[in-house]
């Protein structure tokens, strides 16, 4: 039985990862430090369904608590180490930026000692399409240069990935860093868009649409993603002999960055559109400017995790957001 250690398992992404890994027959231990950033109790509630595995176990604790990570990796033992937790949201972080440097700097860099101390054969690490900032080139590929982060959120990422090379080069660790691009899906963050629009549409509230809705996202539906994690497991970085055609393997470490996207740039007005024909409704659209550190548009090559593993996220986001609108009914009992 295959051991995986995730953090953030009662997070969104690390949810689903958790019990993809469980159905399939791994032992998984989460680590989660139950924030109030959102409702605790959708939290709590992804605990409660992975907790019907056997093969599950938790531990509730915070990433900067150095103690209770060493503890609870050392327990457990782990064959890959999957470092989803840390504090998310590009607008959040400029409200309360030392968070990130708190959740993000000092707790992955707390990982990656636990992955160091525990001879894992991989440590994978969750960073952002964010960390592309103010490119302009697109789609966005691995290989391209990305040093102007807007958001501290999105400078702390940048951070990881850098902390994980060297980590990688210091210390032999193979680490993968795999690059999000804005994950949708049932059980989704409700600080998300799509999840903050259906609740604003099904109570009649207006809904807040930035840069007058001129705005290009990379949807990836979340399923598509974790399986794209799940291959990622298998494909170690390593020497020259793991090196394929367009790679961000490092000449220096085993170390590589990748991304996970859908590779089809949808306008936010489509999105929209999608989530009032599932709903049955129209949205009251309250039109706003850009907001400070946001980006017109993100989009993904994902060419690199295709020949990689052989997965490419493919979902249409009329179809992800069906899905999404049936879960959120049936979890909240609201009608359509």
């Amino acid at each position: 039985m295959r051991r995986a250690f995730i953090t953030g398992t009662a997070g969104f992404i690390g949810f689903h990862l958790a019990e993809l890994l469980l159905q399939e027959g791994w032992a998984v231990a989460g680590f989660d430090g139950m924030t109030d950033y959102y409702d605790v109790s959708l939290k709590r509630r992804r605990h409660e369904i992975l907790g019907q595995h056997a093969g599950f176990s938790a531990t509730e604790a915070r990433l900067e608590d150095m103690e209770s990570l060493q503890r609870a990796v050392e327990a457990f033992a782990p064959d890959i180490i999957v470092h989803l937790a840390g504090q998310a949201g590009v607008r959040y972080s400029l409200e309360n930026p030392r968070s990130y440097i708190d959740a993000n700097v000092v707790g992955t860099f707390n990982v990656m000692e636990c992955a160091r101390a525990a001879g894992v054969a991989h440590l994978l690490l969750a960073s952002t399409s964010s960390v592309y900032g103010a490119n302009t080139e697109m789609p966005y590929a691995e290989t391209q240069k990305a040093d102007t982060q807007l958001t501290i959120y999105a400078a702390t990422k940048k951070a990881n990935e850098a902390m994980g090379h060297a980590w990688a080069h210091i210390h032999g660790l193979p680490t993968t860093a795999f690059r999000f691009f804005t994950v949708y899906g049932p059980w989704g963050r409700p600080d998300m868009a799509l999840f903050k629009f259906t609740r604003g549409i099904l109570e009649g509230t207006p809904i807040d649409i930035y840069n007058n809705g001129e705005m290009w996202r990379d949807f990836t539906y979340v399923t598509d993603l974790v399986r794209g994690i799940r291959a990622l497991i298998d494909a170690v970085p390593g020497g020259e002999e793991t090196q394929v055609a367009g790679d961000s393997l490092s000449p220096a470490a085993p170390f590589r960055i990748v991304n996970i996207g859908n590779s089809d740039k949808v306008r936010l007005l489509d999105f929209v559109d999608a989530i009032e024909a599932s709903l049955g409704r129209k949205a009251i659209r309250n039109y706003m400017p850009m907001q400070t550190g946001d980006v017109p548009a993100t989009w993904a090559d994902a060419t690199l995790l295709e020949t990689l593993t052989g997965q490419r996220p493919r979902t249409p986001f009329r179809e992800g957001v069906e899905e999404f609108v049936r879960w959120y009914c049936d979890y909240y009992g609201v009608a359509r």
